[in-house]
């Protein structure tokens, strides 16, 4: 388990920030935190990044303690705030030496581990540029590197690509991909709700400091929708699929155009591979069979809804 939170409290007198949330991510679980503003997501972050105390609960990083060794979780973690400052009168490189020789680093590593990290974030031309000079999205990606520096398992990515024009998001969103591609384990907030959808393998809604959702998007959509959207492409032979659809108890609607069906499904992933096992042994010529990705935008809303009432 890379990171483990228990019944986690974070007070200000008597607003309560957080308020017992539990969570927990698997090595290789790229999970992102939903919530609007004050929602507790930076707070939890804070907390989990050994920047701020809890009131009460347990928070572990790959079983160390965050209260209890503050010091030996910072070597696993790497933090990137939603806001931060930057050294404007250092060069790039020098900016990421000085970070990498806080963590211990060598000469020789950093000068390794500076090279590699701004080829990823696709700054490596930039190297004997003063930091003032890069652009927001660049410092941003500066940022990101900064934190990678010695090689943390666990990031912890407050807001990244908040602030930035569409095309800096686009290499923002790359650069996770790969990252997600290396194993790290990353704990990610963002309003761009459909870039989670696509980058993250599990997420979290968080409301008024408690967690009401945690899972795969599609488990979640199911649990608030009570079911799945299937669509499928088939060759020909529509109308005898239909009706043998419509004959299947957990297909409660039907709808589509020319050669392509979307229906709402009320089983599991054994029942879905059933459905086409029997359309193919009715001779049907299916080209297509999928799930459709769950927005997250009607998932935020439709638990947003379910608060307010």
């Amino acid at each position: 388990m890379m990171l483990k939170i228990v019944n986690l409290v974070k007070t200000y007198g008597t607003f309560t920030a957080v308020d017992h949330l539990n969570l927990e991510l698997e090595k290789g679980d790229i999970y992102g935190f939903v919530g609007p503003n004050g929602a507790g997501k930076t707070t939890t972050m804070r907390i989990v990044s050994t920047l701020l105390e809890a009131t009460s609960g347990t928070v572990l990083v790959d079983g160390i303690n965050v209260a209890e060794d503050p010091v030996k979780v910072r070597g696993k973690i790497g933090y990137m705030p939603d806001f931060f400052g930057v050294y404007d009168n250092l060069k790039v490189d020098e900016y990421m030496d000085f970070y990498g020789s806080c963590y211990g680093l060598s000469r020789a590593e950093r000068r390794i581990r500076t090279d590699e990290l701004l080829e990823l974030v696709e700054l490596k031309d930039k190297k004997d540029n003063y930091v003032d000079t890069l652009s927001r999205g660049m410092k941003q990606r500066l940022c990101l590197a900064r934190s990678l520096i010695h090689n943390p398992e666990l990031l912890i990515l407050d807001e990244p690509a908040s602030g930035m024009d569409p095309r800096a998001r686009i290499e923002m969103k790359g650069i996770l991909k790969t990252l997600k591609s290396m194993n790290k384990t990353i704990l990610i907030s963002s309003h761009i709700l459909h870039e989670l959808a696509e980058l993250c393998t599990k997420i979290g809604i968080i409301e008024k400091g408690k967690l009401v959702y945690s899972g795969e998007i599609q488990d979640i959509m199911r649990k608030i929708t009570g079911k799945t959207i299937v669509e499928i492409t088939l060759l020909s032979d529509v109308e005898k699929a239909v009706r043998l659809l419509r004959e299947q108890p957990q297909v409660e609607d039907i709808s589509g155009e020319d050669n392509t069906l979307e229906i709402s499904f009320s089983g599991y992933d054994d029942d879905l591979a059933g459905l086409l096992r029997m359309l193919i042994s009715h001779d049907i010529p299916v080209l297509t069979f999928s799930k459709e990705k769950g927005s997250l935008e009607e998932v935020f809303m439709e638990v947003t809804k379910n608060l307010e009432q």
